[in-house]
């Protein structure tokens, strides 16, 4: 499909989902800053890694238990529309957000309760802890990587077998640890200086990101409709539809044995 060896692109892919899904404002991005600006690098950036771990295993359930489900038939439809649904809501309401306290998405009373006492119930007592289990009480990162997961397969931008999954989830890890390596820096650097407005262009940029890529995956859907639709018409007719042939009548076909 792409002149890129599919390995390459399967952890290409990964790498970008991954950083551009923790960009977005949200618990771990304030706490990192936070903890970044009181108490230097290594304070954040643990936290990040404690989120980045979290943030792969949830990729790695999502292809191993997930992303198969969602590559035949009328399903597979369904996934890339709710997919495209899915990245646009996100992205618009990324774009939208007037503040770094209030999270632009929730998921209702009720995953806000998972979330609650999971944190409980771990009581992380160091950095690299306190982030894993905080992505961990995020019920909605892991359906963000059940939606992208099975959208990559079908798109052919991962195949399906395990090393195209596991390089994706590599290239997740990287994206990922990158961009908590980056933001624990500038929070070192700046000591308190990373102001409300800078993290709120960031979320923005990223929600920019995400509308453009629903778009595009708007279009693709249109595009293969419209070539189903048009296969549909100048299709022939098949053997079966057109009765039997010539062999299962038991004729002899010239040049045939």
């Amino acid at each position: 499909m792409i002149g890129i060896h599919p390995i390459l692109l399967a952890a290409l892919t990964g790498l970008v989902s991954g950083l551009v899904l923790s960009i977005p404002v949200g618990p771990i991005n304030l706490t990192i800053v936070n903890e970044g600006a009181r108490r230097g690098f290594w304070a954040g950036a643990l936290i990040g890694f404690g989120a980045s771990l979290m943030e792969v295993i949830y990729c790695f359930l999502a292809f191993t238990g997930f992303a198969t489900f969602f590559e035949k038939g009328y399903i597979q439809y369904t996934m890339e529309l709710i997919t495209f649904v899915f990245l646009l809501y996100l992205g618009i309401r990324f774009l939208m957000a007037k503040s770094v306290d209030v999270p632009p998405v929730t998921f209702g009373p009720i995953a806000a309760k998972i979330g609650l006492r999971i944190e409980e119930r771990c009581h992380p007592r160091s950095d690299f802890m306190t982030g894993l289990v905080r992505v961990m009480g995020n019920v909605g990162v892991f359906l963000f990587w059940i939606l992208l997961a099975g959208n990559f397969i079908s798109r052919e931008w991962v195949t399906p077998d395990w090393p195209g999954k596991l390089a994706c989830v590599m290239g997740v890890a990287v994206g990922t640890s990158l961009w908590f390596t980056v933001l624990s820096w500038l929070a070192a650097l700046g000591k308190g200086k990373l102001k409300e407005k800078s993290l709120l262009r960031m979320e923005k940029i990223s929600g920019l990101i995400l509308v453009t890529l629903a778009l595009a995956h708007g279009v693709t859907i249109v595009w293969q409709m419209h070539k189903h639709e048009n296969g549909a018409k100048t299709g022939v007719s098949t053997p079966q539809s057109a009765g039997p042939s010539r062999l299962q009548r038991g004729e002899q076909i010239p040049g045939g044995r």
